[in-house]
């Protein structure tokens, strides 16, 4: 069974809008295309996967855009090429090596843990809340920007049972921010 991991940036005030944190540097983007290699597919809800497309969807030129850095390709080019999933009642159809999801979300979710692998990857914010209320994520991984925001979407907010967690892994950026890496307690390791 692959595990299902959350990840996010995140301020310290809980904010989870893309624009709130610290701009992404070289750290970052190699932290987060190791990430994109512990995972065999990404999950993402419609915005989350709108989002994700515009930002990094390999134009039909071929060429990177002229505003993306050298040190960006690398991150541009693991989740491009990434299989994808995509959760919504609203799109009729994906493109971008993805495929919908449908009907119960729990049922589908378990059954794409069920397939061998290295992982699931779930970004954003709506679906990862709906799936720490079914106890499906099994790993929780939080870059905590040393940043208040003061206003905008705030990490898994609406989740209806509280969720403890244990810590497995910290590891600092030179730019302030800190990855936090958590299990459920009493999940496997």
């Amino acid at each position: 069974m692959r595990p299902l991991r959350y990840s996010i940036n995140v301020t310290l005030d809980g904010c989870c809008h893309h624009e709130a944190g610290l701009p992404p540097d070289e750290e970052a983007m190699r932290y987060w295309t190791a990430e994109m290699g512990r995972a065999d597919a990404l999950l993402f809800g419609r915005v989350t996967y709108q989002m994700m497309e515009a930002a990094w969807r390999k134009p039909a030129t071929g060429a990177w855009p002229d505003w993306m850095g050298e040190w960006e390709i690398p991150f541009a080019e693991a989740i491009d090429a990434a299989k994808k999933y995509v959760v919504s009642s609203t799109l009729s159809e994906v493109d971008w090596n993805a495929e919908l999801v449908r009907g119960d979300l729990g049922h589908a979710v378990q059954q794409l843990k069920q397939e061998s692998g290295e992982g699931l990857w779930v970004g954003g914010v709506t679906l990862p809340s709906a799936l720490a209320d079914l106890g499906l994520i099994d790993e929780y991984e939080f870059v905590v920007q040393p940043v208040v925001a003061g206003r905008g979407p705030t990490l898994l907010g609406g989740v209806r049972e509280r969720i403890e967690l244990e810590l497995v892994d910290r590891q600092e950026f030179r730019s302030g921010a800190v990855v936090q890496r958590y299990r459920p307690v009493g999940a496997a390791a």
